[in-house]
């Protein structure tokens, strides 16, 4: 199977598509990731027994620390790295391709809230400009190109300057789409120093609070960005660096992934057997897009996953790494 003719199945997929294509990309990857298979082979797991999404072994994320992870033989565009916290070694995530990624989470935001076109894009992201590796940095960057608006950029801590653009917005294009992504920390930090009304803006929460600021549940920092900015709802982005896809919250804490993800949820005390709905469990998460890498990832994340596709973060299995989105127990 040539991972060409599934790259273009991944860009089109549907749910109706979904668990074909899943099983496609697993023969793939069982063929031509050597970990993968190596990890196939300790479980003493074959490619025939697997007929469904449900038998699928998932790699644990651990991995993306000890190993360059690979589906077949290529030079990596680029690689993305985790922050990290003292004393913690990092992720890294090879790139092959550093445009798909870009095209996909393009995709994946379009597919809940529109063209970037319609939208003037702000990014507070200070943690994340101070280091390299960072692919929430370069799919920010790609959204404030796309928007094609002068008005739109990065922001370090130069919050005057952002409040002063958000003002002269809303003053001569006040019917413009705004979206305000930003760093939790950065975000409180805002709202403390400058409380308004910022109407006609999505305001985007990607987690985190990188040591800056006490932790604090993912409500308790909605319920403070609601009243500084008098919004009726905070947007969160979930994503990762070993993911090249994202999930998206419209204000209710309940995730849902895009056309390219699936989240399972499997049990604490047994790895390789999934968890019912509406129960607390680990996270696993399938991302076609992973395909030249690792499409299915046993995260350390804990949360509930619905019926519908839908999601929620609700902390991190004890003795894991802390970081990113998942600083925060609901």
């Amino acid at each position: 199977m040539q991972s060409s003719s599934l790259l273009e199945r991944i860009k089109t997929v549907k749910d109706q598509d979904f668990t074909a294509l899943t099983l496609d990309i697993f023969r793939y990857q069982a063929e031509n990731n050597p970990v993968y298979r190596k990890f196939l082979e300790l479980l003493g797991i074959k490619q025939a027994q697997i007929q469904r999404i449900e038998d699928i072994p998932f790699l644990p994320i651990e991995l993306f620390k000890k190993y360059e992870l690979q589906s077949a033989a290529w030079t990596a565009q680029q690689i993305f790295t985790s922050s990290g916290t003292t004393g913690t070694s990092t992720s890294q995530h090879l790139v092959r391709d550093t445009q798909w990624y870009l095209e996909n989470a393009r995709r994946g935001f379009e597919h809940f809230y529109g063209p970037l076109r319609d939208y003037i894009v702000l990014a507070l992201l200070p943690a994340y400009l101070e280091r390299k590796g960072s692919s929430l940095i370069l799919m920010a960057k790609d959204f404030i190109e796309q928007s094609q608006s002068a008005l739109g950029g990065f922001y370090l801590y130069n919050q005057e300057e952002l409040m002063k653009h958000l003002r002269q917005i809303q003053q001569t294009t006040p019917a413009t789409k705004v979206l305000l992504l930003g760093v939790s920390f950065a975000l409180l930090d805002l709202a403390e120093a400058h409380p308004q009304s910022l109407q006609n803006v999505i305001i985007m929460e990607t987690g985190g609070m990188k040591g800056r600021r006490e932790e604090i549940t993912r409500s308790e920092l909605h319920a403070q960005l609601k009243t500084a900015f008098q919004q009726q709802a905070i947007h969160s982005e979930y994503g990762m660096t070993e993911l090249f896809s994202q999930a998206y919250s419209q204000g209710n804490g309940l995730f849902y992934p895009t056309p390219t993800m699936k989240v399972l949820s499997r049990e604490i005390t047994d790895p390789l057997q999934l968890q019912a709905y509406e129960r607390t469990g680990a996270l696993n998460i399938i991302d076609l897009a992973n395909l030249d890498t690792i499409s299915f990832i046993a995260t350390e994340d804990l949360g509930k996953v619905y019926a519908d596709g839908g999601f929620e973060i609700l902390g991190r299995l004890d003795a894991s790494d802390v970081r990113g989105c998942n600083l925060m127990v609901l």
